[in-house]
């Protein structure tokens, strides 16, 4: 299992612009709206080296695939600090495929796992996964489990391996900052499988 993979079928619903430079490749950010099979939209952030959209020749309204990972920020602007997270997309080209959706991870919990109930009694648990990149750097990703999946993520102790696959999902939310309420977009996957294996984290 690959220790961060995503892939992506679904329609960029802006004109990439750009975002930075690194390393002297340009980056540019559009977003992707890729639609569930409950008809929902989750609207996910990409992030794509110029010469992939250059190679693409992306075009207004036609779909895409993009294979790539997940990554994550620590945007220290402003006051405190906020995750961003994004896909950062290695391949991409035209798709007719159905809207599709996939995440592979493994990684290690890096901070104790919140266990809780809905109003409507579903099982949840939050866990924050490190998922190794090169040059020992890692990426932070917010993980949702359900069921009970929540159950057996919930007794895991900080440094334990999880791999999981599942999706990943746009949720939006209202944050009060100084009496007045601003919405928000968080970014989290949606685990449908998880293991904890026994063998050592590499």
């Amino acid at each position: 299992m690959e220790q961060n993979h995503i892939e992506l079928v679904g329609c960029p619903i802006c004109a990439p612009v750009y975002s930075h430079s690194n390393h002297g490749r340009q980056f540019f950010r559009f977003e992707l709206e890729v639609m569930r099979l409950s008809g929902a939209v989750d609207r996910l952030p990409v992030l794509a080296p110029g010469e992939l959209l250059e190679a693409c020749d992306m075009e207004e309204g036609e779909a895409l695939w993009i294979s790539g990972q997940i990554r994550s920020f620590n945007n220290r602007c402003g006051s405190g600090r906020k995750l961003i997270i994004s896909v950062l997309a290695e391949e991409i080209r035209p798709s007719d495929s159905a809207h599709e959706n996939r995440v592979s991870l493994r990684g290690v919990i890096c901070k104790e796992p919140i266990y809780r109930r809905t109003p409507l009694g579903r099982e949840i648990c939050d866990i924050m996964l490190a998922v190794n990149r090169a040059y020992h750097r890692a990426d932070y990703l917010p993980c949702i489990l359900w069921g009970r999946c929540a159950q057996e993520a919930a007794v895991l102790p900080v440094g334990s391996v999880l791999q999981l696959e599942g999706r990943l999902q746009s949720r939006d939310y209202i944050k009060m900052l100084d009496g007045t309420p601003q919405q928000r977009t968080a970014y989290e996957i949606s685990a449908i499988t998880a293991s904890s294996p026994e063998e050592e984290y590499a």
